[in-house]
């Protein structure tokens, strides 16, 4: 079951190989299985689920936790309010919104919501 602030999803670059590259290394050493989305994301799930992506384009080039919302623009509020500091508004993109912050620490995360 989702729930608000539970880590839902993991995105990870390709960017320092190929993406077939790395699809190839975790279904060999790991036997992942992969779902393409285009020719440049590749999503797995394999007890959490994320994907890889190769284009760095606007995207974090290091791995990127995503939590979960059942409320999007309350979870921003709250993310605010605690300190946090949105580096991305709200978008869609294909399967819902989300939304990116930094942690005081200097963390970037998303949170995305249906």
């Amino acid at each position: 079951m989702k729930k608000t602030g539970k880590l839902d999803y993991l995105e990870m670059p390709a960017t320092g190989g190929t993406l077939d590259n790395v699809k190839a290394f975790y279904s060999t050493a790991f036997s992942w299985s992969f779902t393409d989305y285009g020719p440049s994301y590749s999503a797995y799930d394999e007890g959490l689920e994320g994907g890889f992506y190769s284009e760095a384009g606007d995207t974090t080039p290091k791995p990127l936790p995503v939590l979960y919302s059942e409320n999007l623009e309350e979870t921003l509020a709250a993310v605010e309010d605690a300190g946090g500091k949105i580096v991305k508004p709200i978008f869609s993109f294909p399967g819902g919104r989300r939304f990116h912050f930094t942690d005081p620490a200097g963390n970037e995360l998303a949170v995305w919501g249906e």
